[in-house]
């Protein structure tokens, strides 16, 4: 009996050290759970706007509650959280018109990223892009156009002649690219011709020179 009740007091000790141990170890597995569910901050439209003015990226922002009126043309990136109306052109830069935005004008530019409304007709010569709030009420014409679901899309579509447009316009960079690297490379060697022909012309000026001195001695 004694032998017994030695053992169960071992038996029991052991088991509240495996018990200690355990809840020892849990605060560890919970540490690694909460790090797991943590999730990165989501930036802010704000934030957004600062960092692009920072960077030299945003050339235009008319700013909620603001309402202008006539042509607008800008380079880089344009964003409207106002009221645009008008028409609006960009030679390759972006048009990004927010939530609260609204843009009752024929819109012509590289990229257009509509959260907004937008009355007229769109052109882009890269890619239109619909968020879920959107709603545009015209005709588009792009080689890429993407729509979220819950965009409001009212009109006529063109993408086949948009897109032969961009890929003409490519091929006539390139070979404008190529004309320019041959004319550079032609000009290239006649300049180094003419080193050469100026630099026989004094050497046989030196040889003639030369040939008078001797002369001159001998006599």
């Amino acid at each position: 009996m004694i032998r017994m009740g030695r053992g169960s007091r071992s038996e029991s000790g052991e088991t509240n050290d495996y018990q200690t141990n355990g809840s020892s170890s849990t605060p560890a597995y919970s540490y690694g759970t909460e790090s797991q569910q943590a999730t990165p901050r989501v930036v802010t439209d704000s934030e957004s706007i600062a960092r692009d003015i920072k960077e030299g990226r945003l050339s235009g922002f008319v700013g909620h509650g603001t309402v202008l009126t006539g042509e607008t043309h800008f380079q880089m990136m344009l964003r409207v959280d106002g009221h645009l109306t008008g028409t609006v052109t960009s030679d390759g830069g972006t048009l990004i018109v927010g939530t609260n935005g609204q843009v009752d004008a024929n819109v012509s530019v590289g990229v257009a990223t509509i959260n907004g409304v937008v009355n007229g007709d769109v052109i882009a010569s890269e890619k239109i892009q619909l968020g879920r709030t959107a709603r545009v009420m015209g005709n588009v014409a792009t080689p890429r156009l993407v729509i979220e679901e819950g965009a409001v899309f009212e009109g006529g579509c063109s993408m086949i002649k948009a897109r032969e447009d961009m890929e003409s316009q490519a091929t006539a960079a390139t070979q404008e690219q190529y004309r320019s690297s041959e004319t550079s490379s032609y000009q290239s060697s006649v300049s180094s011709t003419d080193d050469d022909e100026d630099d026989d012309d004094l050497l046989s000026m030196v040889d003639e020179s030369e040939e008078e001195e001797a002369e001159t001695v001998s006599v």
